[in-house]
């Protein structure tokens, strides 16, 4: 359905905002609007201060981080990995070895395997909480986006209707914004690459 408003009779070249309105997606873009959203759109604003403080506390963290470690994907695949199951066999044999030392061998640092896990123990809860952090700033970012995209292919799409109608100066608004429309032409029949 198309709504054709005219902004004024008595101007000689009229204006028309074209809008085409679709009950599941958007026109022309293979993009579905969802039905149903799990939050309300986001409407926020961060300050420049509150990035610079951000930004300086995260500093700070990494300065008292000076051992971390960043591994390769070579080094991830080979290593052994602590999950909880192993995590109470080596607290258990950290315990033996304490309790039996004439078991230890002489290659084995005890001292440093309990280092370790002490480390770890420091370590877990600032672990999850970042990690807690690092999902929800993932999830504010991807919902900005989406309604972002979601806001310039609802215009993309009623400049292309006005271009269309030969509304002045239309036209190169939208073969600018098809020449710039992400995939434009790869459409895969995901809706992740739009044809304009």
């Amino acid at each position: 359905m198309f709504l054709l408003v005219s902004s004024n009779d008595t101007v000689k070249q009229k204006t028309f905002f074209i809008f085409e309105h679709s009950k599941n997606k958007l026109p022309h873009c293979g993009i579905r609007k969802a039905n149903k959203m799990p939050y309300q759109n986001i409407s926020a604003s961060l300050t420049q201060a509150d990035q610079t403080t951000i930004l300086g506390a995260l500093a700070q963290i990494n300065a008292l981080l000076t051992f971390i470690v960043n591994l390769t994907q070579e080094e991830r695949q080979v290593m052994l990995k602590m999950g909880d199951k192993s995590e109470a066999f080596v607290n258990n044999s950290l315990t033996y070895a304490q309790q039996n030392p004439n078991l230890i061998p002489p290659y084995l640092n005890i001292t440093e395997m309990q280092s370790d896990m002490a480390l770890i123990g420091m370590l877990s809860p600032i672990f999850n909480t970042v990690k807690q952090l690092s999902e929800k700033l993932d999830d504010t970012v991807m919902a900005l986006g989406s309604e972002s995209f979601y806001a310039a292919l609802t215009f993309y799409n009623t400049v292309k209707n006005a271009a269309k109608v030969n509304v002045p100066g239309t036209d190169a608004i939208y073969q600018d914004l098809k020449s710039r429309f992400p995939g434009a032409g790869t459409d895969d029949g995901t809706g992740d690459n739009p044809t304009p």
